[in-house]
């Protein structure tokens, strides 16, 4: 997981590049009104801009994918298993709902905000805020919501459930427990380790594959939907604005 880590900021960037003057760019340049002249419909005009920064962004990753793959195959000299290759598999999709939902949120930004530099620097800002400092606010907001009391135990429990709560609002972190479930197959949970979730099991032993993806579905669906509410806002923006030449 820490070695994918520092690949998270460039796909976040070649999403935020993709997407920021989707929308403004083109009135900025003044070309919005003379593409919405021809037989195009509104919806296929935001359709396309993202579908296809989308397409880019997955033949880039899956080349990424197949470098590394054939790269792996030829220094270790072992071919991945059917279990590997699910895994992989997963986590390249996982890879591009996180790259999707940012260029999800750079295409919102270049709705509502008509200064491309300026929607650039807001979708920037808004993935500073939520993977810099995102894991510092969390715990003050769970504590103002869920205080502890001391002499009730069960409010430990109740704060810790509600950071995580708190915290999975950013898909950093989201991302960051699909990667650790999927690339360390004997990891059990996103969270701390209950008794029962270890019971019978043998130290260090591999999860099965399914099992795996079972536990880090919430944290896929929730990128995913993610990504469609943004693009939402932004196709809902979209169609309520006037066009002048």
């Amino acid at each position: 997981m820490n070695r994918c880590r520092p690949l998270w900021p460039f796909w976040v960037l070649v999403a935020i590049a993709l997407g920021f003057d989707a929308v403004n760019g083109e009135y900025a340049r003044r070309t919005m009104s003379r593409l919405l002249a021809q037989p195009i419909y509104r919806d296929a005009v935001l359709s396309g801009k993202f579908l296809g920064a989308l397409i880019v962004l997955a033949i880039a990753l899956l080349t990424l994918w197949l470098m590394m793959t054939g790269l792996g195959i030829l220094f270790l000299g072992l071919p991945p298993s059917a279990a590997d290759v699910v895994r992989g598999t997963a986590y390249l999709a996982a890879t591009l709902a996180y790259a999707g939902v940012w260029l999800a949120l750079a295409l919102a930004f270049s709705t509502l905000i008509r200064s491309p530099a300026t929607s650039a620097l807001a979708a920037l800002s808004v993935w500073l805020v939520l993977t810099m400092f995102w894991g510092m606010v969390a715990p003050l907001i769970a504590g103002a919501l869920a205080p502890i009391d001391p002499l009730n135990p069960m409010t430990v429990v109740t704060q810790f459930e509600t950071q995580q709560a708190i915290a999975r609002l950013s898909p950093e972190k989201l991302y960051g427990e699909v990667a650790a479930i999927l690339l360390n197959p004997a990891a059990r949970s996103v969270g701390p380790l209950f008794f029962d979730q270890v019971e019978g099991a043998i130290a260090g032993a591999p999860l099965p594959t399914m099992q795996s993806l079972i536990i880090v579905w919430p944290q896929f669906s929730g990128m995913i939907a993610a990504m469609i509410l943004l693009f939402t806002l932004a196709y809902v923006v979209f169609q309520r604005q006037e066009i002048r030449a």
